[in-house]
């Protein structure tokens, strides 16, 4: 996600739309798929997120790419993806706190 022009910002605002339904697909064990729109390309040609969620109040986005740099990822990283998530939202709010003070997770969006 570093590599993308994608900023906090744009990603707080796919994180309102997901949670008013406008996921782009589920992909299982808690893991969807934001087409989020670049500048210049729009959403169709612009960079895709995939997250882990619970589809309440957990987002972790998990890896993102840029259309024009990839098509879509394989079936051992969806696997991978998944099983981080599991990992991921049975968390505690103390261990995600824990995970933020050690910087091993980045929180954003947490001013709303």
């Amino acid at each position: 996600m570093r590599k993308t022009e994608l900023t906090d910002v744009m990603l707080c605002a796919a994180v309102a739309e997901m949670e008013m339904g406008l996921v782009d697909a589920i992909l299982g064990g808690g893991v969807v798929k934001k087409r989020i729109a670049t500048p210049g390309r729009g959403k169709s040609g612009g960079a895709r997120t995939l997250l882990a969620t619970n589809h309440k109040n957990r987002w972790f986005f998990l890896f993102g790419f840029e259309k024009n740099v990839r098509a879509n990822i394989n079936t051992g990283e969806l696997e991978a993806l998944r099983d981080i998530a599991a990992d991921l939202l049975v968390l505690d709010a103390s261990k995600l706190d824990a995970a933020v003070g050690k910087e091993k997770l980045l929180e954003i969006c947490h001013d709303k």
